[in-house]
């Protein structure tokens, strides 16, 4: 893997741009599609952009920590400028939710776009501001980084989708660099943080999240973060701290940060592709 040529794009949040075409991709347009969906949602974020994030609790979403950051100015996005729209279709929600914590992986750096191994800790953990707990609205248990070769899913929204979420299921692990995962699954502006699956049960469960899209050799991938290890950090503080950890790049190295060195962020803005 360390002999292939990458060109990598961090997917960041959507802005509207123009509709385009996907295939492989299964729109969830009604309720019996979406039945065991609904606890994906859509992240607003600020006025304009958004992401997908998952409930893996009743009041927690995680989603890419790149869509927590503004994209000019390298701060994060502060969480009462967050929303999760949990089964998100056609103009309504199963439930609406505001953010009260948003928590970046500290060892996440905003901006590096080097490799595979720069999505390891593209992680963030959100804590809304009373849980969801409605029929349906099933949190999901994560598992273990799957092995090269097996199938995956993703459910997701992006710019020329944004009104529903699409399911793709046949897609697969290409490559296991890091912690990372390196799949064949379609993604685009909007699908950072979309969770993805293992379906080999009737109870899917998450493994990543979307991260970004490479060309490994011109051929289109996507890249899912680690999630095990930084998850496990990310409860953690979660339960520790009641911030928002300050970008990466504002840091001379890259360290762990206590609570009293957290600065808050400003406003969204969100790259068009």
């Amino acid at each position: 893997m360390r002999r292939l040529l990458w060109a990598l794009v961090v997917l960041l949040c959507a802005a509207e741009v123009s509709a385009q075409q996907e295939a492989g991709l299964t729109s969830l347009v009604t309720g019996d599609d979406s039945r065991g969906w609904e606890a994906v949602g859509r992240l607003n974020i600020g006025r304009t952009g958004f992401c997908t994030g998952a409930l893996i609790a009743p009041d927690v979403v995680i989603t890419a920590a790149h869509c927590l950051y503004d994209q000019d100015s390298g701060g994060v996005v502060a969480a009462d400028e967050i929303e999760f729209l949990a089964g998100w279709r056609n103009g309504r929600a199963t439930a609406y939710r505001g953010v009260r914590q948003a928590i970046p992986h500290p060892d996440y750096q905003f901006g590096d776009t080097r490799g595979p191994e720069s999505v390891d800790h593209d992680l963030a953990i959100l804590r809304l501001d009373s849980p969801i707990r409605k029929t349906g609205v099933v949190p999901y248990a994560t598992a273990e980084r799957p092995r090269k070769g097996d199938p995956v899913g993703v459910v997701s929204y992006a710019h020329n989708r944004a009104e529903r979420p699409s399911l793709e299921k046949a897609c697969h692990v290409l490559a296991r660099p890091s912690d990372s995962l390196v799949l064949s699954c379609s993604v685009d502006f909007g699908s950072s943080g979309a969770p993805i699956f293992v379906l080999d049960g009737e109870t899917p469960r998450i493994v990543s999240v979307v991260s970004a899209k490479a060309q490994v050799g011109g051929r289109p991938v996507s890249l899912g973060s680690g999630l095990e290890r930084p998850l496990a950090d990310l409860r953690a503080l979660l339960e520790a701290n009641d911030g928002i950890f300050a970008p990466a790049e504002a840091r001379p190295q890259v360290r762990r940060m206590t609570i009293e060195e957290v600065p808050t962020g400003g406003g969204a803005k969100f790259l068009r592709p």
